[in-house]
């Protein structure tokens, strides 16, 4: 069995923020949206469906964990959960809290501006907050 590996947009878009029983948790590096990743550690797999079963009901309690504690921390208007995988063909869920006063509201954020990177400060506050609603 080969250890799993992180695809290389990502890493690149990404910060790392803690490991969950099957998912590797990331934060998107963008400022304009609270916005998680999930990433099942398995390697070869680019489908929902393509999981084992219990995989499966794993990655659906853990979207469910983070989607709300994020909603607890943000108070979003609405959440968003989504598994595209057009650009990356590695199984990721994004979990997205979303505004009525978002730059993309009320449609997808993809595409809308470019990413708002974190500063430093900025940065440790975000995971700083993640890390203790998630209690990690």
């Amino acid at each position: 069995m080969s250890l799993f590996e992180l695809h290389p947009q990502l890493a690149a878009d990404t910060l790392r923020l803690g490991h969950l029983e099957l998912c590797e948790l990331l934060l998107m590096n963008d400022t304009s949206y609270p916005w998680l990743i999930l990433v099942p550690k398995v390697n070869d797999v680019r489908e929902i469906h393509a999981l084992p079963p219990g995989d499966q009901q794993k990655l659906m309690e853990e979207i469910t964990f983070v989607s709300r504690r994020l909603e607890r921390l943000t108070n979003a208007d609405k959440m968003n959960v989504a598994a595209l995988g057009n650009m990356v063909p590695q199984l990721h869920v994004h979990v997205i809290a979303r505004f009525e006063t978002d730059p993309a509201w009320p449609g997808p954020v993809w595409g809308k501006a470019p990413a708002a990177p974190y500063g430093d400060e900025q940065k440790m506050a975000m995971l700083a907050s993640l890390n203790a609603v998630l209690e990690f």
